[in-house]
């Protein structure tokens, strides 16, 4: 998000006297130069902000499931009790083995974050008739189907029958309005095999 959104739900969290819970488990994979932004560094935020981080999307440690929660000491003590019997334990090896990530000043986040830009900049470029939503950051993209006349199941069911392309139906995914949406995921995708993915869109959807 950009420094104007933050401020705002900071202002927000302010007047209602409440916390803000921060998911920062992709906040460094962000794009066109954004630069982070944690909230409890805005003013009057550092006892508000609850951090909750995970070494799985950044790191790319999908599965080892090894986070963190860092925020008011009393609140994290809280955390620190329920966890007992609400986690599952985690292994000496993997926790070893974040933590070194986070040690390393050259963790590889960067170069990961400017492959994923480029591979969204060529969607963008393919998919431009689509009404794509240009992501910040992270490793996903929604299309609005909308306009095809079709929703989000219909098209998703399309591209995997006639494209070959595995997209999400957002439906149950916030309002009623996210049925008109799909996402695609280029996490693990090359640009060669993204390569051309427009016409299979055409080919699938018209």
């Amino acid at each position: 998000m950009i420094k104007q959104d933050w401020e705002a739900l900071a202002d927000f969290a302010r007047k209602a006297d409440c916390l803000l819970i921060n998911d920062s488990a992709m906040e460094r994979i962000l794009f066109d130069g954004l630069e982070v932004i944690h909230p409890a560094s805005l003013e009057g935020m550092r006892d508000r902000v609850v951090t909750v981080g995970s070494a799985s999307k950044e790191y790319r440690m999908i599965g080892w499931r090894v986070g963190w929660v860092v925020g008011p000491a009393e609140f994290v003590a809280d955390v620190a009790r329920v966890s007992i019997s609400n986690v599952v334990c985690q292994t000496g090896i993997a926790m070893e083995a974040v933590a070194t990530a986070i040690e390393d000043q050259e963790d590889g986040v960067l170069d990961s974050t400017r492959r994923l830009q480029a591979r969204r900049d060529l969607l963008l470029e393919e998919l431009s008739e689509f009404r794509p939503i240009p992501p910040h950051g992270g490793w996903s993209m929604l299309i609005d189907v909308s306009p095809l006349g079709i929703d989000g199941p219909t098209a998703s069911a399309l591209l995997l029958e006639k494209g070959k392309i595995a997209a999400t139906p957002m439906v149950n995914w916030g309002g009623e309005n996210c049925a008109n949406y799909i996402r695609l995921v280029f996490s693990n995708e090359s640009i060669e095999r993204l390569t051309g993915i427009g016409d299979r869109f055409r080919s699938a959807l018209g």
